[in-house]
């Protein structure tokens, strides 16, 4: 039977630099269960430290937490990557660091790069700046992502900077991408006709939360599925198999 579930699956921690403190994996949870988020998905920047804290932080709940990370691309893309499990995430993080820029944060101009446990308690920083470029191509992180049968969507493809239609002028018609995303200043029924490049790949929208109160009001995406898996989501972006999704 398909049942109907609420999903934000673009949602930043305290490991991104650009991220309020308050964005603590206990405390995100602790909202998506206040305010009916059944999905999320911890997506930072070139990263996945605060992932796990969060899968566990989400034990007990009925929330479910989607592995995932924002990629940035050497072109200045930033993509949403999703897996299965996390360990398939950690293997995805393996190939993401050996593309690093190997600059080394710089705290006071960028902000800290925290990791913190499923209590929200300190672990440490991360000394990596994530907050650049890899040195990997769109072509290159979407094959990598289908290898360990991940899904990548295309960030905020509405914004001017940090998005593939800003970079590249279109979207590859050969690019392994499930779905694109648009932000809060754009409705999803209109972004096909405001960006025909994106042709008939599915559109979703986010919050894109750095702060609570991003996350708590911005824009979610229905899933109509059978259960809160990736292997679900993917379907029903396909619209395969009587599962929908409703923007």
């Amino acid at each position: 039977m398909m049942r109907r579930f609420v999903a934000d699956l673009h949602v930043h921690t305290l490991l991104s630099p650009c991220a309020a403190i308050e964005m603590t994996p206990r405390n995100i949870i602790n909202h998506a269960v206040d305010c009916n988020i059944d999905i999320i998905a911890i997506t930072d920047h070139n990263a996945c430290d605060n992932v796990a804290a969060a899968v566990e932080a989400a034990a007990g709940t009925k929330v479910v937490v989607v592995p995932g990370m924002e990629v940035e691309t050497k072109e200045e893309v930033h993509l949403i990557t999703l897996f299965e499990t996390v360990d398939q995430l950690k293997s995805f993080n393996d190939y993401i660091t050996s593309c690093l820029s190997g600059r080394v944060n710089d705290q006071e101009r960028f902000g800290a790069q925290i990791i913190v446990d499923a209590c929200d308690e300190f672990i440490g920083f991360r000394e990596d700046m994530l907050l650049a470029s890899l040195t990997s191509g769109v072509e290159e992180v979407t094959a990598e992502v289908a290898v360990r049968n991940g899904i990548c969507i295309a960030s905020h493809v509405d914004r001017p900077v940090y998005s593939i239609l800003s970079q590249l002028g279109f979207v590859p018609p050969d690019l392994m991408l499930a779905a694109v995303e648009v932000s809060r200043l754009t409705s999803t029924k209109s972004a096909t006709e405001k960006f025909p490049s994106i042709g008939c790949l599915p559109v979703i929208t986010s919050s894109d939360a750095h702060y609570i109160s991003d996350f708590v009001t911005g824009p979610k995406t229905v899933f109509y599925m059978e259960k809160p898996t990736l292997f679900e989501i993917r379907q029903a972006l396909n619209n395969q198999n009587g599962r929908k999704i409703l923007s």
